[in-house]
């Protein structure tokens, strides 16, 4: 979150690349073993008979995949031939928006696109038509409105497809009908005691019963604040659990400032990642102290749903260097692999494999005090650099292939007996990608425009238009390609959303 820039790394063709120090912290031993592009399976143009026709959430699913086998209605026969308009939105989305097939907005039965600007304006767009159906405007926003207090929060659909729950920049969750945007009663739900320094950075998520909130830090990391993570009850809007990353004695909604500790932000674009069964998640956080017990600065998390009990942590090695020097574990989030795996990355450019089952290299066992360090393998980002974006993970028949998207390349990463390995890369800068249809859609955020992939070359097969933009991302479902653009810190009140259309 400070304004510490890391020297670029590089990746070469030999079988591993070590990186150099650089001056960052990264371990002497971080390779990159490297795999024949033949191990990424064949993609279909969609599975027979099913068609995407929802992108509910950040990531399409709870477990933030970004990928879906079925249909689009868009292929690299169609690419070139897609219907382009551009949407003014009263705000600047810097974020992943969502979509609902045929639903009741506006008097009608719409294709629906519902998107958050920074300043916490929610707005539904008719995909079709491209005209905006309504627009929820947060109570108090002339007091943030042109100044830093930002969301960068997806929103979220009930999974009733009847309301969406959004972030506004004074801490608050609401609950809106999709039918016309109004406030359902007993909401919005406050899930932070100081908005001023806990910004709502990352998505929400919805696990059973509850809707899913994390906080983290505005740009400079400004104390006091604390990352933490609020269940709300979506049938009440009651709060109902809280985990506090610093603090984590303590189950109550912290007054920052009461927290000898300060920051530990959750910031990801995942933010909580649950996982398969929806009976435990895994959160990862920013700079802060680390004592194993209370505070966990640059940490992977795994935490029981619904009750937020600490199950087991990873933190590594040399986690007082990161904080000192502002490479941020958390600046990306888990991604689950199967195969009992997940990886993470951070500001360190590196990419941490960790063993679901034993984050820290031990099975969990209570422990008080939880160890430092216990991945099974690091390795680089393409392009090095810092990572802020959500890698896509690809499981087709026991194979996993993970697309990550960087500030300085696009890569493909193959899983084999638990161990990834690079099976290409480029240096088309990226945000989080996305997988849908049979094709690999990633925004490049200095130039603008999204670069279209078969999974298994580097080489684009076209790149749709579009402008410049910061953690934006694409979604593609239901015959269209969908991505908002714009850099929230430029503290516009105006943006764009590009609607590409299946002819």
């Amino acid at each position: 979150m400070r304004t510490r820039r890391l020297c670029a790394l590089g990746l070469t063709a030999a079988a591993s690349v070590v990186l150099a120090s650089c001056g960052s912290s990264a371990p002497a031993d971080v390779s990159t073993p490297t795999a024949n592009r033949a191990a990424i399976p064949i993609a279909g143009a969609g599975a027979p008979g099913a068609r995407l026709l929802d992108w509910p959430e950040f990531g399409l699913d709870a477990q933030r995949s970004d990928v879906s086998e079925a249909a689009t209605a868009i292929d690299a026969a169609n690419l070139g031939r897609l219907r382009h308009v551009s949407v003014a939105l009263p705000g600047t989305v810097d974020s992943s928006p969502i979509y609902l097939h045929d639903v009741a907005a506006g008097g009608a039965t719409r294709n629906l696109i519902v998107a958050t600007s920074s300043y916490g304006r929610t707005v539904a767009i008719d995909a079709d038509s491209a005209r905006i159906v309504w627009t929820f405007t947060p109570a108090g926003i002339a007091r943030w409105a042109g100044g830093s207090q930002i969301t960068t929060t997806s929103p979220i659909a009930d999974p009733d497809r009847s309301f969406v729950y959004a972030a506004s920049p004074d801490g608050l969750i609401h609950k809106l009908a999709l039918s016309d945007g109004r406030e359902s009663a007993g909401w919005p739900v406050s899930v932070t005691r100081d908005a001023t320094h806990e910004k709502l950075a990352a998505a929400l998520n919805i696990a059973g019963g509850a809707v899913i909130a994390t906080t983290g830090g505005y740009l400079g990391d400004a104390p006091p604040y604390q990352g933490h993570v609020v269940l709300i009850s979506r049938s009440s809007g009651r709060v109902v659990r809280i985990f506090n990353t610093l603090c984590s004695n303590r189950r109550e909604l912290l007054v920052p400032s009461s927290c000898q500790a300060s920051d530990s932000a959750i910031l990801a674009r995942g933010g909580a990642v649950v996982e398969p069964g929806a009976t435990r998640m895994l959160i990862a956080t920013g700079n802060a102290p680390w004592n194993g017990s209370t505070d966990f600065g640059d940490s992977v998390l795994e935490l029981s749903l619904p009750d937020l009990r600490l199950l087991q942590s990873f933190t590594p090695a040399d986690q007082a260097q990161l904080n000192s020097s502002d490479t941020d574990l958390g600046s990306s989030a888990p991604a689950l692999l199967g195969h009992e795996r997940t990886v993470i990355a951070g500001k360190d450019g590196i990419m941490r494999v960790l063993a679901l089952p034993r984050l820290d290299g031990h099975p969990p066992s209570g422990a008080r005090v939880h160890p430092l360090g216990g991945e099974v393998q690091r390795l680089s980002i393409p392009g090095g650099g810092q990572l802020f974006t959500a890698p896509a993970v690809w499981q087709h028949r026991g194979r996993t292939t993970v697309f990550v998207g960087a500030e300085g390349g696009t890569g493909a990463y193959v899983l084999r007996a638990g161990r990834l390995y690079l099976a290409w890369q480029n240096s088309n800068p990226g945000t989080s990608p996305v997988m849908a249809g049979g094709l690999l859609y990633v925004y490049d955020p200095v130039a603008g425009g999204i670069f279209v992939y078969r999974p298994s070359s580097p080489r684009p097969l076209a790149k749709l238009a579009g402008s410049r933009g910061h953690w934006n991302s694409p979604i593609v479902v239901d015959g269209h390609v969908i991505e908002p653009e714009g850099n929230a810190n430029d503290h516009r009140s105006s943006g764009a959303l590009e609607i590409f259309s299946a002819p």
